[in-house]
């Protein structure tokens, strides 16, 4: 079993997206700082060993800085114990040292915790050793920030031999790492997940999917940023007025230490908040993906007559600003494919349209889309600026390749080419290659014809072949 890894997964990002959120939420919330007396545990570096286990070392120091950087900000408030106030560098006295002792020291624990489930991932048993690591995992974190401790304030009478006290809050936190680590990397890397994490990276592919759905919640987050911050100005300011009002004299460090507990609220609802909407993306992913399999073409593959329809709608509307732009519109026929299917069945004939489908998509590329429009008919959009002459070479490769898929029978298609300028209509397309497609089998089949566009700057002239 393989430890998953983020790269060019966009699910991985998303994911990431919530890991931080959740760490954000823990850190200014008691659900990371444990307290069930006699014992407090610290659990809001769990999600940082999660990232460590699930994405990498990478993604786990980037989590640990920001799991560094709440604590720096709760430490600032003037309420903390004095051997906490290291770790703030507005209280310490030395701001550098805070900072390393803070960030630094959380970011190193992410890197070192990713990279051991890295290393653990190449072998065997990767499940037992993410236990194992798991259980560690408190144990180095307290390593780390105690040798930090003391190598940067040793005043504050802490060392690397703090981190070998071991009592009953160590040992629930063990437990609790390795519950959580192990049940995150049996959900994510089963079937399920990994079906969902395909649909969500495969969705961008769907073109009924908007391409700026993450640019419009983007925006939304924003303004839910600018509303909650005006509202934590106002309730900071209310509570004031309010203890005055009782006769309770706030100081302005009370004031202060009041607006920086309504931040901290603040800054975990956001999180829920960013939670719910990243999690309503994927939701419309998925959704997206899963309509654009129901109209994709289940004998061939590509796109069915609805959604390459609907596609083309939508590139001409892509591309209406950008003036002059041309493209190339084609249709595809087998040639007597009845007679395929008469001859060698109808096993033979589907074999015969997967290839030509196969083919047909292979020589447009990454310049266009294809779809199947009929039982033996074919479209294709070609989006970018291609040369007459290059679309011929494409289409005698196309020719070649298809003229085998029967041993001792050559297969052929003919084909109608028409050239247009965006943004064009559709059905205008539509009528104009079907006329070219009909040329081409008055010419007797197996060949193309071409409807090109005049260049009257240099003298051309619009020719149909």
């Amino acid at each position: 079993m393989q430890i998953v890894q983020a790269n060019t997964s966009c699910f991985d990002r998303y994911f990431f997206g919530i890991l931080v959120a959740v760490e954000l939420f823990m850190s200014f919330t008691s659900l990371g700082y444990i307290h069930i007396p006699p014992i407090s545990i610290t659990t809001a570096y769990i999600p940082i060993v999660i990232a460590g286990c699930l994405l990498g070392p990478a993604q786990a120091f980037i989590m640990g800085g920001i799991f560094g950087i709440a604590s720096m900000y709760k430490a600032s408030a003037s309420y903390v114990m004095s051997g906490d106030a290291v770790f703030s560098p507005l209280l310490s006295g030395f701001p550098i040292s805070s900072i390393l002792l803070s960030v630094g020291a959380r970011a190193l624990f992410g890197f070192f915790i990713g990279i051991a489930f890295v290393c653990a991932s190449k072998g065997k048993y990767f499940r037992l050793w993410a236990g194992i690591i798991a259980a560690l995992a408190p144990k180095f974190h307290s390593l780390i920030t105690y040798t930090t401790m003391g190598i940067l304030f040793p005043e504050s009478g802490y060392d690397y031999s703090s981190a070998f006290k071991f009592g009953v809050g160590d040992a629930a936190l063990s437990i609790i790492c390795i519950i959580i680590v192990v049940s995150a990397l049996k959900i994510y890397s089963s079937k399920p997940m990994q079906h969902i994490k395909s649909a969500i990276d495969l969705s961008a592919e769907s073109p009924y999917l908007s391409k700026n759905i993450t640019l419009y919640f983007f925006i939304f987050e924003i303004l839910m940023l600018c509303f909650a911050l005006f509202a934590t100005l106002y309730f900071s300011q209310r509570e004031a007025y309010m203890l005055n009002q009782h006769g309770i004299t706030v100081s302005s460090n009370i004031s202060s230490d009041m607006l920086g507990l309504q931040i901290q609220f603040t800054i975990a609802l956001l999180s829920l908040n960013i939670i719910s909407v990243i999690l309503l993306i994927l939701i419309y992913k998925y959704m997206a993906y899963k309509e654009y399999c129901g109209e994709m073409d289940g004998l061939t593959g590509i796109m069915g007559r609805k959604m390459f329809l609907y596609h083309c709608e939508n590139s001409q509307k892509e591309h209406a600003i950008e003036a002059q732009d041309t493209g190339w519109f084609l249709f595809v026929d087998a040639d007597y494919f009845k007679s395929i299917n008469d001859t060698f069945g109808h096993a033979t004939g589907d074999t015969v349209l997967k290839r030509i489908a196969a083919d047909l998509r292979n020589i447009v590329g990454k310049d266009g889309k294809v779809g199947r429009i009929g039982g033996d008919e074919f479209a294709a959009i070609i989006e970018k600026p291609m040369s007459r002459q290059e679309l011929e070479n494409r289409l005698q490769t196309f020719f070649a390749a298809i003229s085998d898929i029967l041993p001792g029978h050559k297969t052929s298609c003919s084909i109608g080419a028409y050239q247009f300028v965006f943004p064009q209509s559709v059905k205008h397309l539509l009528t104009e290659t079907d006329n070219m497609l009909y040329k081409a089998k008055e010419n007797g089949r197996a060949c193309y014809a071409i409807h090109a566009r005049a260049k009257e700057t240099d003298g051309m002239r619009p020719r149909t072949e």
